[in-house]
């Protein structure tokens, strides 16, 4: 039997390419609306995102008042007039977003051979509108035994409410043998801890880690992400055409 037989598995930056997502989206909305679209522009709206998304997960503003203040913050950080509009250019911004599923390199694969060995969910702060979209659109939905999104659930990462709902409707009452993998410190991490389950970091960016937030497990690659999941039979068994079925059957 694996290490653990329950992953639960955020999506942008682990499973999905939300880098690439996000530069697209946000330069086809700046675009849209005669905006600037420099790499400036991007990084000053990804800066600000960021110390929102941040904000959020500590509790400190709810996702609706994200939603409607994020360009309006952005504008403001670049000196340019708001038209009272911020809330439909992002919402102009999120039905970009939700176009573009693209996975990263081998995350397909690396489904498909986890879940052959463990229960895979989807634990997912994004929004329900993105979020239902792309993991549709990529393919890593068929993997999953459950697709769970902040937003539906009424409660995020890293509150531990989210992951008593999760594990109940997933009927796992053993958190030793549960996993969660993420690369965000805070959202992923940290909402691990509070739920009392193991938690891997991943960080395939090669980040050092500056927070006082520990994970169980730091992976760099997918082929890392197995070896803290499986054991050395089922390791051995990775890439064999027709491998075992999931709980041996």
């Amino acid at each position: 039997m694996a290490n653990y037989t329950c992953l639960l598995l955020d999506v942008d930056n682990t499973l999905l390419d939300f880098d690439t997502a996000e530069r697209l989206a946000l330069t086809d909305t700046l675009i849209h609306y005669d905006l600037p679209h420099d790499a400036a522009a991007l990084a000053t709206y990804h800066e600000v995102n960021r110390r929102l998304w941040a904000a959020l997960a500590k509790g400190q503003l709810s996702k609706n008042k994200l939603f409607a203040i994020r360009f309006a913050r952005f504008l403001q950080a670049m000196g340019l007039p708001d038209p009272g509009n911020s809330r439909e250019i992002n919402d102009y911004y999120e039905d970009q977003l939700s176009r573009h599923p693209e996975t990263l390199p081998g995350a397909l694969q690396a489904l498909a051979e986890l879940s052959e060995v463990a229960t895979l969910a989807v634990v997912s702060n994004g929004a329900v509108k993105v979020q239902q979209a792309r993991i549709r659109d990529s393919g890593i939905a068929e993997y999953m035994d459950g697709v769970y999104i902040s937003e539906k659930m009424g409660v995020g990462k890293p509150q531990p409410r989210l992951f008593e709902l999760v594990l109940r409707d997933l009927g796992l009452s053993d958190r030793s043998k549960v996993l969660m993998v993420g690369d965000d410190l805070l959202a992923d991490i940290q909402g691990g801890i509070n739920a009392g389950i193991d938690t891997c970091w991943v960080n395939f960016a090669g980040e050092e880690n500056t927070t006082s937030i520990r994970p169980t497990h730091t992976v760099r690659s997918f082929p890392e992400l197995y070896a803290v999941v499986m054991e050395p039979e089922e390791l051995a068994a990775v890439g064999v055409p027709n491998p075992r079925h999931r709980n041996g059957d």
